[in-house]
């Protein structure tokens, strides 16, 4: 207890500004970039952003640099380890003010799984009470399971102070250094979980507090203004920066088997209907996505023909019309596309050049938005082609219904800048059939142009561990089982790169 008459160490949050009160520049906070006002995409309201201006929601939110030991909630966030008795900064320093009182009362809970919270009194801090969580442990492999259970600590601990009707909540950063989470990742999943609990169940929640460290804070104040923006201006502004996973509805990372939709009868039409069916599709002849977004077609087509149109209004069009994509990739919720893990960034090829990956067996083509595939092939590579990169196409194991129309890989590859095939470098395909050789020969051929020369077959993961080395590339266990079974064990050799 603290000398009568001496300052308290501990810190009233009634006395702290709210997020809503600090404007954009404000303690050398950046300003979110403007954007051109004179721009119809951003005037309309065709892309709405998913975490929209809420001042009611931002009064709640504080960032509070310091120990959150320190905070006078009705219960702050201790990040621990599964056994309750983890050597880190936010623990000890809580300890330290709660006394040796909050030892023995850890003991009796025996333990906490990754991804639950658990209660116990404050003791001798200003909080009354403190919700310990403890975080997952960051492999990139398994990505997914890390999201997933960082995501169950900040929902679990906003479900413990709603059902124990708090009033406000001082959150430390969940997972610490040693469990490797990366510091942004965790900041996204953070906010949005928090907001979209705020959105739903949040009455009875008066004040979020994140406690943040100096190394901590600048993160925090960039992504803060992407959940909770405090103009309509910084949400349109924002909104080009959220990322394409921004959960479900309830903030939760999206698991694939829960996404995946079969029609009662796929492919079936009933013939009582069918002449409906046939004014309704001619009803809709150029009112598709791709028509939308390309504009007049024939007249552009015609404005080419007559030599109206130079090279250089050609292509500054192309990039307008790409930037709209781009956009709108930005602002539509993708992560039930994202959860495929159909496409990802892995190392480097010799050459260090980027590499990503596509698993063709994990694209349900017929079960899927191809629309949204589309827009979410553009947010992923978006900032990886403004450098060389390479891809690597897995074909093992694909069935019809994985197979991309021709049409639609078209169409991507008109929309895409130009940035995706100048640095395009090499295009891997592993353990290709006689039918796919023909097929993309004929697309590369007759389709396209440039890509044609850039496409490798290759039968076994030896000859692509000759281009990229094995501990660089991420590879699918059953690409792994298949490619052992059909050209048997790896064997490391010294052969030249292809």
């Amino acid at each position: 207890m603290d000398p009568l008459g001496a300052r308290s160490q501990f810190v009233d949050i009634q006395t702290l500004p709210t997020w809503q009160q600090q404007q954009p520049g404000e303690d050398g906070e950046a300003p979110p970039p403007l954007l051109d006002r004179s721009d119809s995409l951003f005037n309309d309201q065709a892309f709405p952003s998913p975490f929209p201006f809420r001042p009611d929601i931002n009064c709640k939110i504080i960032l509070f640099t310091g120990d959150v030991a320190l905070l006078n909630c009705t219960a702050i966030v201790n990040t621990s380890n599964e056994s309750l008795n983890d050597k880190n900064p936010v623990s000890d320093t809580i300890h330290q003010l709660a006394g040796p009182e909050l030892r023995d009362e850890l003991l009796k809970l025996k333990g906490c799984r990754t991804g639950e919270a658990k209660l116990t009194k404050g003791f001798n801090l200003a909080a009354r009470f403190i919700i310990h969580t403890v975080g997952p442990k960051y492999k990139a492999k398994y990505r997914t399971a890390a999201e997933s259970s960082l995501y169950s600590c900040y929902r679990n601990i906003m479900q413990q102070a709603a059902e124990q009707s708090m009033t406000s909540v001082g959150f430390c950063v969940v997972s610490t250094a040693k469990r490797g989470y990366p510091l942004e990742d965790a900041t996204h999943i953070a906010f949005r979980t928090v907001r979209r609990f705020l959105e739903k169940h949040g009455n009875s929640i008066e004040t979020v507090v994140f406690a943040v460290s100096d190394t901590e804070e600048p993160v925090y104040k960039k992504l803060l203004p992407l959940y909770y923006p405090r103009s309509e201006e910084e949400e349109r502004a924002c909104l080009p920066l959220i990322p394409a996973d921004i959960g479900n509805s309830e903030g939760e990372p999206v698991v694939p088997e829960r996404q995946i939709r079969i029609a009662e009868k796929p492919g079936t039409l009933e013939d009582d209907c069918e002449e409906e069916n046939l004014d309704s599709d001619l009803g809709q002849v150029g009112n598709h996505a791709f028509a939308r977004m390309e504009g007049d077609v024939d007249k552009q087509r015609k404005l080419i023909l007559q030599g109206q149109m130079s090279e250089a209004a050609l292509q500054k069009q192309h990039q307008r019309n790409y930037g709209r994509w781009l956009c709108r990739a930005r602002a539509e919720d993708l992560s039930d596309i994202a959860a495929l893990k159909a496409l990802y960034q892995t190392g480097v090829d010799m050459c260090g050049r980027t590499v990503m990956v596509v698993v063709g067996r994990n694209i349900p083509v017929t079960l899927i938005d191809i629309e949204k595939a589309l827009l979410y092939f553009i947010h992923v590579m978006d900032h990886i082609t403004v450098k060389e990169y390479v891809m690597v196409y897995f074909h093992t194991l694909t069935g019809e219904h994985n197979h991309l129309d021709s049409e639609f890989l078209k169409n991507l590859y008109d929309i895409v800048d130009t940035k995706f095939k100048k640095n395009l470098k090499a295009f891997y395909f592993v353990h290709p059939t006689f039918r796919s050789k023909f097929s993309t020969w004929f697309f590369t051929t007759f389709s396209v142009s440039g890509l044609k020369e850039k496409v490798r077959y290759l039968d076994s993961l030896q000859q692509l561990f000759t281009c990229i080395k094995p501990e660089q590339i991420d590879i699918p266990p059953f690409v792994l089982e298949y490619d052992a079974r059909v050209n048997g064990p790896y064997q490391s050799s010294d052969t030249s790169r292809l």
